[in-house]
C-alpha cells in the first residue's frame, strides 16, 4: 500500500513537472522551435492526426470530406513507405502532411543514439515538399529533450505539440473519445490531436 501510494505521489510530481517545463518552454522558445497552440486571435482550430498511413486512414478522409474539414496527418515514415498510394491520397484530398519519425520511436532516445537527424530526413524525403513556411514534425507520445528540440531545429523543423488530446490511444470506444472532447472548451488556436490510424499503441 505504501509502495503504491509513494508510485502515485512520484506520478503526479513527475506530472507536475512536466507542466511546468512545458509552461517554460511555450514562453521560451521562439515559435520557429515549437509550437503548442496556433495564435490566440484566430478564429480556428487545427485538427490533427497522428500515425499512420494505414488503410484506417481512408475512412479518416472520408469523414473529414463529408464534413468538410482539412486536417494535418503527421505521419510515420515507415509507414509511408508501405503505404504510398494512401500518402499522397492524403494531400490529393486537400490534407497536410508533415512526420512523425521514421519507426515511432521517441525523439530522446533517437537523439541519444545520434539518430534523429537521420529519421527526420527519411520520413521528409517521403512526403510531397511543404508549402513555401518552414517544415513542422510532431515527436511520437509527445516526447521531447532540448536536444532533440535543437536537432530539429538544426534540421530546419518546427516541432508541433498538441493543446487538446482526445485519448483515443487509450480506449478502443468511441464514446469514450467523444466523452474526452465533447463539451471541452476549445479557444481559438487550440490543437486538438487525434492518435488516428495506427497499428501499435497510437500516440
Amino acid at each position: 500500500m505504501f509502495a503504491e501510494r509513494m508510485n502515485f505521489v512520484g506520478e503526479a510530481v513527475a506530472a507536475h513537472g512536466r507542466r511546468i517545463a512545458k509552461t517554460v518552454a511555450e514562453a521560451a522558445l521562439p515559435r520557429s522551435v515549437a509550437v503548442w497552440r496556433g495564435p490566440a486571435r484566430s478564429s480556428r482550430v487545427a485538427l490533427t492526426f497522428d500515425d499512420g498511413p494505414t488503410a484506417m486512414t481512408l475512412d479518416y478522409l472520408d469523414v473529414l470530406e463529408h464534413v468538410g474539414a482539412r486536417a494535418t496527418f503527421f505521419v510515420i515514415g515507415n509507414l509511408c513507405a508501405t503505404h504510398p498510394g494512401i500518402l499522397a491520397d492524403i494531400t490529393r484530398r486537400g490534407h497536410e502532411v508533415a512526420g512523425h519519425g521514421y519507426t515511432h520511436r521517441t525523439f530522446p532516445k533517437l537523439s541519444r543514439l545520434g539518430l534523429l537527424a537521420d529519421e527526420l530526413d527519411k520520413t521528409a524525403r517521403l512526403l510531397p515538399p511543404s508549402a513555401p513556411r518552414r517544415p513542422i514534425v510532431r515527436p511520437p507520445q509527445g516526447a521531447i529533450s532540448l536536444t532533440a528540440l535543437a536537432t530539429c531545429a538544426r534540421a530546419g523543423f518546427t516541432t508541433v505539440f498538441w493543446s487538446l488530446d482526445s485519448g483515443d490511444w487509450r480506449t478502443t470506444r468511441a464514446a469514450d473519445v467523444v466523452e474526452a472532447v465533447v463539451g471541452r472548451p476549445v479557444d481559438p488556436g487550440r490543437q486538438p490531436a487525434g492518435r488516428g490510424p495506427s497499428d501499435g499503441d497510437g500516440r
